[in-house]
């Protein structure tokens, strides 16, 4: 099989996200750039028994070069970063408690650690406004716009995305993250929570219903 070994390490990565309680379900996506594509995960399969043969590849303009599942429904997040940052080679969207937190509060976090700043390039970034579930390009744009240099992201009422040169690099990002959104929460309390609107949260619960895994 074309790849396998990154394949393989994808998926370890995705049990490394569940066996740490950084992800909900399959509420997460990991990816790698290979040349001028990019291997992610597939829509809705749980992570303990995925499979390489499972793994989807893309090119940059979103179309499926290779594998029969359907890509993360959050694919134009990884592509539109990967097209904004030749510098970034592995991508994770995961859903930790406390980075999840602070997209609801709808506040970059300050650069207050060293790892921050080492792993992150400083402030982490948030996207302004709230995107709905099934906006994916609009997603993908506001991610790849507010990233701006920094390997690190926010989306507002929804989780972080992390990056790196390598898988190695993101999942390292992926905890510096976490733990500067726990560090931050325990100093700083009283944060004016934003909610999601009634009108998204009927519209997603019905995505999730009849639609999700079905949209490509």
């Amino acid at each position: 099989m074309k790849h396998l070994d990154i394949k393989k390490s994808i998926i370890e990565v995705c049990l490394w996200l569940q066996e740490k309680d950084l992800v909900v379900g399959t509420w997460g996506n990991v990816s790698v750039r290979v040349d001028d594509t990019i291997i992610m995960t597939p829509s809705r399969i749980p992570y303990d028994v995925m499979t390489p043969e499972d793994m989807v590849t893309i090119d940059y303009d979103g179309k499926v070069v290779d594998g029969f599942r359907s890509p993360t429904t959050e694919r134009e997040v990884h592509r539109l970063i990967y097209l904004a940052r030749p510098d970034i080679g592995a991508i994770v969207h995961y859903h930790p408690l406390y980075a999840s937190a602070m997209c609801a509060v709808g506040e970059p976090i300050p650069a207050f650690l060293e790892e921050m700043t080492q792993l992150v390039g400083g402030e982490i970034p948030t996207t302004p406004e709230y995107i709905r579930a099934g906006l994916h390009e609009e997603l993908g744009a506001a991610a790849a716009k507010y990233i701006g240099d920094k390997n690190a992201v926010l989306l507002r009422n929804h989780a972080p995305v992390c990056c790196g040169k390598d898988l190695d690099e993101a999942k390292v990002c992926c905890q510096v993250v976490e733990k500067a959104a726990r560090c931050y929460m325990e100093l700083k309390n009283n944060f004016d929570i934003k909610v999601i609107p009634e009108e998204f949260i009927k519209l997603e619960r019905h995505r999730f219903i009849h639609d999700y895994g079905h949209e490509w």
